[in-house]
């Protein structure tokens, strides 16, 4: 995923001084968010993590919060009944992502040994929203009692403005100064003034205004007749300047609803006969119109909430890569955001280089001030060939020409940095090598320190050429060579090709390992390779740089016990030296790469191996909170009636996890939409068993689209057309 370095295994056995420039972005876990079980609402540049009870409190794991733009702007909201906590009925969120819903009921409540209300009595219901920067909270108290009862109620607020980098873990030596609360008419003001000269201000308004009310609480003496009810709202409004603003009037849920679904209207809508798979796909298809942001270059997912909660440029292009056939809108928006922020300079602390894709771009007060380099930050070495490859594939389903002609320009830079900076000794594979010390070390998808290593465990040396970039770096060549003959480039269009197919034998001849079976997971700085067991070499598949009789003995392997944990294919093979199925990239399994390598398997005509990961997703998605399939998950074996390990920091939602589904039922289905052509094209479909039919509405293809119901059968998939408009022509190769 991103810039979540973890700390190292005690084995690695390295100088401190290294460590301790790692340790800067790692973050920190006291406790596990598989304890918490939060609930997360995000709109815009704004989230909040709450727990099940919808309090904000100040411990266990510290991630809870309101936050804006990189900061945290509540830190704590406690609802209290005499000073107890009310008793927990449920929890969930929406299944649209709109709406926090709570129930609660009183503890027995007693003041000076006597008991004012038995346990039971009274209902708490309390719901939350976000809207225009602002978190929306209305608690109602119901009495179901027979006589009148009189509970006293607290809500106790802070507000730390803590950067999210300091939430994570990092350590400041200055920060700016937090003014003392003022308490308004009907509310209280929080303040803070940045270092970057940025006033911060959590405005919290009150209705009905309290009983009494003081810079940290709001009280209420509830007083309720039986069969009564009373309702307090609460409205936090998130304020980035000294100018006073008006906090937005309470509204209702249903207007971020509407905006959330204007969002997801824009995609086909697939249904199943199965409850339980529509639940999944109903959970994803809402996290990814919720991560998804309105910026000043195009709508863009989010990379995953709590600590990514901004633009990801490998994130954004996988996710988009997942989601195009049914969606290529997406495809557009990640398009035109990453052409507006390719680097055009040489600038070694934020390793940036001409052409280069950003990989994460980071608002609030350490980003501005230097603090971390992710303001702006180039070190990925696979966002730039994943642009180049997402550019050919959003034009061959969509049949844009006019968008990807105005790409062009931004795709001969990327081309430009992959010849150029990015293979430095020319020998014709990408590598990389952070320009500074506070770089990150690893810039692969799996760039955690430890995360690219020799057979004996020790840590590969740079520059460092992973597989799975030079698969990119060929699919995006091809791709890129298909564009430039399309927009009118013969003679570059040729020469593309040429540069993928010398590509193609290099990569055979350097990173196959015979006695493995499989594809090396890197060459390290002295051209060695790194022979491992891992899952990189599946995304050889995914890019088609694999030949077909290698393909089939990788998948093979990826099948294993040693490579499947019964949940999904794990990072790293169980035997290998750094294996651990706890590490964040070392023998995990991550919903995303499992996509990708089952969506190569299904290139390869291996249909049946890519049903065997899709029924892995589906079976751990049954045993998640609210269908949501984290980011990743431990890669301990599969145990009888027991569901995934869960991973203690794991981002969830997460937008490449909720892609994902998506892209595994395109592998199982092999279905292409050819949007040049008006073609939407079928190959070896399979369906699960769990599925009986599965219906597409409103896949759009070219200027039409078309509405298909598919029928499970013994040995494939039967196709009908229920509604087509415009010329569409289905094509089924069994």
């Amino acid at each position: 995923m991103s810039a979540q370095q973890h700390r190292p295994e005690p084995s690695t056995g390295l100088p401190s001084d290294i460590l301790e420039v790692e340790d800067r972005y790692y973050i920190l876990a006291t406790s596990s968010l598989a304890d918490e079980e939060d609930r997360v609402l995000k709109q815009g540049e704004t989230f909040v993590v709450f727990d099940r009870y919808g309090d904000i409190k100040p411990v266990g794991l510290g991630e809870e919060g309101l936050y804006h733009q990189g900061t945290r702007f509540l830190s704590g909201m406690l609802l209290r009944l005499a000073n107890e906590r009310p008793m927990l009925l449920s929890s969930t969120i929406r299944q649209d992502n709109a709406l926090l819903a709570v129930d609660l009921t009183n503890p027995d409540v007693s003041e000076d040994d006597e008991l004012l209300v038995a346990r039971g009595t009274v209902h708490i219901a309390r719901t939350a929203f976000l809207w225009d920067d602002a978190c929306h909270n209305r608690i109602v108290f119901r009495n179901y009692g027979l006589t009148p009862v009189r509970v006293p109620i607290e809500l106790r607020f802070d507000a730390d403005f803590a950067d999210i980098f300091e939430v994570r873990g990092a350590k400041r030596d200055r920060r700016g100064t937090q003014r003392e609360p003022q308490v308004l008419d009907d509310g209280v003001l929080l303040r803070y003034d940045g270092l970057d000269d940025v006033s911060r201000s959590t405005r919290l308004r009150f209705e009905p205004p309290p009983d009494r009310l003081s810079r940290t609480t709001a009280a209420y003496d509830v007083r309720l007749e039986p069969q009564a009810e009373m309702a307090v709202e609460v409205v936090v409004a998130c304020e980035e300047s000294d100018e006073p603003r008006r906090v937005p009037a309470p509204t209702t849920p249903q207007a971020v609803s509407e905006s959330l679904a204007q969002l997801r209207r824009r995609g086909a809508d697939v249904q199943t006969s199965n409850g339980q798979f529509n639940d999944w796909i109903r959970r994803s298809d809402a996290d990814l119109a919720m991560m998804t942001t309105i910026t000043p270059h195009g709508d863009y997912p989010y990379a995953g909430v709590p600590w990514y909660s901004t633009v990801f440029g490998r994130d954004g292009l996988v996710t988009a890569m997942e989601c195009l056939w049914a969606e290529p809108e997406m495809a557009r928006g990640v398009l035109t955001v990453l052409a507006a922020t390719q680097a055009d300079e040489v600038d070694p602390e934020r390793d940036a280089e001409p052409g280069k894709i950003v990989h994460e771009m980071r608002h609030g007060e350490m980003a501005a001030l230097g603090e971390v380099p992710f303001g702006r930050y180039y070190g990925s070495a696979d966002a730039t060939p994943l642009f180049v490859m997402l550019a050919a594939e959003y034009w061959r389903r969509s049949g844009d020409v006019e968008l990807v002609g105005e790409l062009w320009p931004n795709v001969e830079r990327a081309l430009a940095w992959m010849d150029g900076y990015g293979d430095p000794d020319g020998d014709g594979f990408i590598e990389y090598q952070r320009r500074t010390q506070r770089g990150l070390a690893n810039q692969g998808w799996k760039d955690s320190l430890d995360s690219v290593f020799h057979a004996d465990g020790r840590l590969a040396d740079g520059p460092i050429a992973l597989c799975e970039i030079q698969g990119y770096s060929y699919a995006a060549r091809r791709g890129a060579g298909e564009l430039a003959r399309a927009l009118g480039h013969e003679q570059r269009g040729e020469e593309l090709q040429q540069q993928a197919e010398r590509l193609r034998k290099q990569f055979e001849d350097a990173f196959w390992v015979e006695e493995l079976g499989t594809y090396a997971e890197a060459l390290d700085g002295d051209k060695q390779p790194c022979r491992v067991r891992t899952s990189n070499a599946g995304h050889a598949l995914f890019t088609a740089i694999a030949s077909p009789d290698r393909a089939a003995r990788v998948a093979e392997g990826l099948l294993t016990s040693n490579a499947f944990s019964g949940w999904g294919i794990r990072t790293v093979a169980r035997g290998e030296s750094r294996y651990n199925p706890m590490s964040y990239h070392d023998g995990s399994v991550w919903p995303h790469d499992n996509a990708l390598i089952a969506a190569g398997m299904a290139r390869y005509g291996l249909t049946d191996a890519a049903l065997r990961i899709l029924e892995a997703m589906f079976d751990a998605s049954l045993f998640i909170d609210l269908r949501r399939l984290p980011e990743l998950f431990c890669g301990f074996p599969r145990r009888p009636g027991e569901g995934p390990t869960a991973y203690p920091v794991a981002c969830s939602p997460q937008a490449w996890a909720a892609g994902s589904v998506f892209l595994l039922l395109q592998a199982c289905l092999g279905v292409e939409v050819d949007g040049l052509g008006g073609q939407v094209r079928f190959s070896h479909s399979r369906l699960p068993d769990f599925i009986e039919e599965l219906w597409i509405s409103d896949l759009k293809v070219g200027a039409g689209s078309i509405d298909l119901a598919l029928q499970r059968r013994t040995n494939d998939v039967g196709i009908s057309v229920l509604h087509k408009r415009g010329a569409v022509e289905v094509v089924s190769v069994k």
